[in-house]
């Protein structure tokens, strides 16, 4: 399965590294999908870390083209994408067609800009709770919740277990033929 990874600069470094290598050790082919061309920088926290390359830019990139998508969190990285319109509608595309989506952390910002979070059971940071809330969502401070196509984690200390249910999310869609 190829699988789209969203994000630009200030993405969370571990958020974007333990998922992408969990999906390559699975078999996956994920893409880094971002604003622009050439190189994102994430960061550790507050602190700048390693530049990532950019695969594709989300103003040209075909959903059809994946069978899933992977949103990491990060402050900045969450804020910059909910407020580009060719991201959001990136995002809308694959709740349209009922592809999975994963997001952790400060990446549920992004779908409440599309629209998909009302009536979801859903986690993220604790920060985001009534933005959640506010916007429809049923938040809940646990690991990992899965409600439906949506796979949400709070923070790092949950990738293990986001990492598996992503894993077993995105393998179930594909069989199923949701996936792409």
């Amino acid at each position: 399965m190829k699988v789209a990874v969203l994000a630009t600069d200030g993405v969370e470094q571990v958020e974007l590294d333990r998922p992408w290598q969990a999906l390559e050790e699975a078999g996956a082919e994920p893409e880094l999908v971002s604003l622009r061309t050439g190189t994102i920088t994430a960061y550790d926290h507050i602190e700048k870390g390693d530049k990532k390359q950019v695969d594709a830019v989300v103003s040209t990139a075909d959903p059809d083209g994946y069978g899933a998508l992977v949103l990491p969190g990060g402050v900045i990285n969450g804020d910059f994408l909910r407020a580009d319109s060719d991201a959001v509608a990136f995002v809308t595309s694959f709740f349209e067609t009922g592809k999975p989506v994963a997001a952790i952390c400060h990446a549920p910002w992004v779908l409440i800009e599309a629209g998909v979070v009302h009536g979801r059971r859903m986690t993220s940071w604790p920060s985001l709770a009534t933005d959640l809330r506010n916007a429809g969502a049923d938040w809940v401070d646990e690991e990992v919740v899965v409600d439906g196509n949506l796979i949400t984690s709070r923070n790092p200390d949950d990738l293990d277990a986001f990492s598996a249910a992503i894993l077993e999310e995105f393998a179930r869609a594909e069989e199923e033929g949701t996936g792409g």
